[in-house]
């Protein structure tokens, strides 16, 4: 299934495409939204869209399933296994159980972040996860 949206191009070059959307419903594709009310997709350009142009976009749903998964519930797992590491080996040792919990959460959330930037430098570089120009409107 594959989720469809609609921006500015901003920057076309060899084949790519930077396209400025809005993450909101009001502005109707305007594209003055300035900050954090737009933002920019690296899209793949095979219609050869020019600077200015309003597209439309798909992005796979896996991908954004994907996405969310390692940025939002991959973190959250971590806490909850590092809490859990630190309560087993402050039961063995017989240390303070609280500094063990939340030592342990620190240490596996770092460390799932630390994950999530290896996936995002990955998910950069493949062509078959980034959206795709489909149309000019």
């Amino acid at each position: 299934m594959k989720n469809e949206s609609s921006g500015i191009i901003i920057e076309s070059k060899d084949g790519m495409a930077k396209v400025r959307t809005s993450n909101h419903g009001d502005c109707a594709n305007c594209g003055a939204c300035p900050g954090a009310a737009a933002s920019v997709v690296n899209a793949r350009n095979p219609i050869g869209a020019k600077p200015g142009q309003h597209v439309t976009f798909e992005i796979e749903e896996t991908n954004m399933l994907k996405a969310a998964f390692v940025v939002y519930i991959l973190p959250l797992i971590g806490i909850f296994l590092g809490a859990l590491i630190g309560t087993l080996i402050a039961n063995k040792i017989g240390g303070n159980l609280k500094a063990f919990q939340i030592g342990g959460a620190v240490i596996l959330f770092i460390l799932s972040l630390l994950c999530v930037k290896v996936f995002d430098k990955s998910a950069g570089k493949k062509e078959s996860i980034k959206p795709v120009i489909k149309r000019i409107l």
